[in-house]
């Protein structure tokens, strides 16, 4: 599967879209945002440009991308009135894979620019944002034209299916998973790491390049504690979804070959191994790496009905899913059906405690 060409996040703003089921990367995001603001300010205090270059890697079509940039703004304006400097002009780039939701993105726009001048006498600062569709696993952007990358939950899909997961006839080796679990034979998780590996360095490489020297990145993904592969945390909800996947089987809805032949591009990295390969590609000194957990709160659906855990994760994960889903079992699969399921197991599991979902939070300085 080119995953280039084939993955993206639900668009538009229907009851299934990302734009609609988002609310658990902002809360993790916003766990972390006045670090992240902190860090912009240190940046821009330490190089005062007069045009500063901002990327947003994996922005997807949601409105979460335009809340931190918002911020951002205000905290650069808060820092330049304390320095009393000139507030400087904004580049703004929104990276994501060419089958994003771009149309969306446009639109909000105007309505971006529009709060922004508001409360503001002299109409805000200059703004300048571009869409940057392409994979951020090898180069996007000039030499040397960004002060800040920002990335949140993006950085745990990887670039491909590891190919070691299937045989020389094509057959997965992980049959009856979709992602590491406790049943996965040790070649798994190796492919899996190896993987992850390779795109990590391509990643930390590219951005150097595209990087001013004292440049920062803020990287937010998802992560796991321990060297266990097969933890309850990121690992376990995709074991939930397999096993929504082996209910529809037993209905006869899904066939077991085409379950069986069906793996996932993520990789939840440990901090240990994190580490280890921003020490090993040698662009960039870490300032910080830490891990968090989101936590249990359930929301309302924009109405009266208040939603469980279970579901809002259900959505969360049928938005980010869909077009993998879809492509690889065909239109005719009920997805209404395999996520009811989904957040089913998920409220089960919850309520015995076991699912901890990891994030990392990752600080990085241009060397």
């Amino acid at each position: 599967m080119d995953v280039d060409k084939v993955f993206h996040m639900t668009g538009g703003v229907g009851d299934t879209s990302y734009a609609r089921n988002s609310s658990l990367q902002k809360k993790g995001s916003d766990m972390v945002k006045n670090i992240t603001l902190q860090t912009l300010q240190e940046l821009y205090l330490a190089t005062a440009p007069k045009s500063l270059g901002i990327a947003d890697l994996g922005c997807s079509s949601g409105g979460n991308s335009f809340a931190i940039l918002r911020e951002m703004v205000d905290a650069i304006e808060e820092a330049s009135r304390k320095v009393l400097l000139s507030v400087p002009e904004f580049r703004v780039y929104l990276n994501d894979l060419p089958t994003n939701d771009f149309n969306s993105i446009f639109k909000a726009v105007p309505e971006f620019y529009r709060q922004l001048r508001q409360g503001r006498r002299d109409g805000g600062p200059s703004i300048y944002v571009a869409g940057y569709p392409g994979t951020f696993y090898g180069r996007l952007f000039p030499s040397e034209c960004l002060h800040f990358i920002y990335s949140s939950y993006s950085l745990h899909w990887l670039s491909r299916i590891p190919t070691a997961l299937y045989d020389e006839q094509g057959s997965s080796i992980n049959k009856g998973g979709i992602y590491i679990s406790e049943s996965s034979p040790p070649a798994v998780s190796k492919a899996y790491f190896r993987q992850f590996q390779d795109d990590f360095s391509l990643f930390l490489g590219s951005r150097s390049q595209e990087l001013v020297a004292g440049g920062r990145m803020v990287l937010i993904f998802l992560g796991r504690i321990g060297a266990s592969h097969a933890d309850k945390g990121n690992s376990f909800l995709w074991e939930l979804l397999s096993r929504s996947f082996a209910i529809l089987v037993s209905q006869g809805e899904v066939e077991k070959e085409k379950v069986d032949s069906y793996e996932v591009h993520f990789y939840a990295a440990s901090k240990d191994e994190i580490e280890e390969q921003v020490k090993r590609e040698g662009s960039f000194e870490m300032e910080r790496l830490e891990t968090f957990e989101i936590g249990e709160e359930v929301e309302a659906d924009g109405g009266n009905k208040i939603l469980s855990y279970g579901t809002v994760v259900a959505r969360t994960v049928r938005a980010i899913q869909e077009s993998m889903i879809r492509h690889h079992f065909g239109e005719g699969i009920s997805l209404d059906c395999l996520f009811k399921h989904y957040a089913r197991l998920v409220d089960e599991e919850m309520a015995k405690h076991e699912i901890r979902p990891i994030t990392c939070f990752l600080i990085l300085r241009k060397i």
